[in-house]
Parts: structure tokens; C-alpha cells; sequence
């Protein structure tokens, strides 16, 4: 990726954030959230540069269009080169880190109960700010959505940090 492109990028994740409802926390001198690695940087401009792009069930191209598990695979096969499992309940079964909701990072995954029951059957990825890019369902596009929306609120279940240390099959 260009050094233009990163800074086009990294400009809209400034200008999102700067949208957000409220002010961002100062970092702390006691903070124990490292900076947004080079890897994490790369898999939030690329997620964030697919918002817009139309969902469809089992879609895993930015042309044919994206369902959840489809885009979040995409995101991370393209900027990161990690090979992730296909399906929702695959990824949250990872044996990767789980992420307390107080200390997601810029590229952890989120999973929620959307279908009721307990069982994972959504996800997205955390982009800061409290907000996560995913593709929510038929008829929508990929979006950036709050988790202090009720709806995602009531849905949420856990993260998962794939990014930082993961031993998960890299494309080559």
C-alpha cells in the first residue's frame, strides 16, 4: 500500500472518529493500550474503505458483495495476510485471545447473538471510538455501527484478538 493511500486511509479513520459522540479519552500515562500496530492500521483502512458495499448472503468480494463472516475473512486475507475460518462460530472459536469489551483495540473481532439463544451469528470488526465495520444483512450495505447502540448492546457476546502475536495461518 502506498504511503498516500495509508494517509488517505488513516484521514478517514481520524475524520470518523472525530464524528464519534463523544470527545476521545487523552492517552494516559498509565495506559496500558499500546499504539495501533502497522498490521491493525492496514486491516481498519481496508475494512473501512469497503463501507458501502452492498451485503449478500455467503459474498466474500468486494464485487460480488459481502455477508459477515465473508467480509471479515476478506479484510484480514487482504491486509494482514491471515487465513481465518469461513463461518462466524468458526472464528469466535479461535484459540486466540479473548478481549474483555473495556480493552478492545483497533482490529479485535466482534461477535454477537443476533438470532437470540446465545449462539454467535454475527460479527464485525472493532475499529476504536466504539464503533465496528461489519455487513449487517439483506438489502444493506457494509457499515460502521456503534456498540452503544441498543440493538448491538443487547446482542453483543465477546471479542477476539486475531492481530499481535496470533498463530494463525498466514497467506504466503
Amino acid at each position: 500500500m502506498s504511503v498516500s493511500s495509508r494517509l488517505a486511509g488513516l484521514a478517514v479513520v481520524l475524520l470518523l472518529a472525530a464524528c464519534s459522540s463523544q470527545a476521545p479519552l487523552p492517552p494516559s500515562a498509565g495506559s496500558s493500550l499500546p499504539p495501533v500496530s502497522a498490521e491493525a492500521e492496514d486491516v481498519l483502512i481496508r475494512a473501512i474503505g469497503l463501507v458501502g458495499t452492498p451485503y449478500r448472503w455467503g459474498g466474500n468480494t468486494p464485487e460480488g458483495g459481502f455477508d459477515c463472516s465473508g467480509l471479515i475473512g476478506y479484510v484480514y486475507r487482504d491486509a494482514a495476510g491471515l487465513q481465518l475460518p469461513r463461518t462466524t462460530r468458526e472464528m469466535s472459536a479461535l484459540r486466540v485471545p479473548r478481549v474483555p469489551r473495556q480493552q478492545l483495540r483497533s482490529g479485535d473481532l466482534v461477535f454477537f447473538a443476533t438470532s437470540g439463544g446465545g449462539r454467535v451469528s454475527h460479527a464485525g470488526i472493532y475499529v476504536g471510538e466504539g464503533r465496528f465495520v461489519h455487513a449487517p444483512s439483506t438489502g444493506g450495505t457494509v457499515r460502521l455501527d456503534s456498540l452503544s447502540n441498543g440493538y448491538w448492546q443487547k446482542s453483543y457476546l465477546d471479542a477476539r484478538r486475531v492481530l499481535g502475536g496470533a498463530r494463525l495461518a498466514r497467506n504466503p
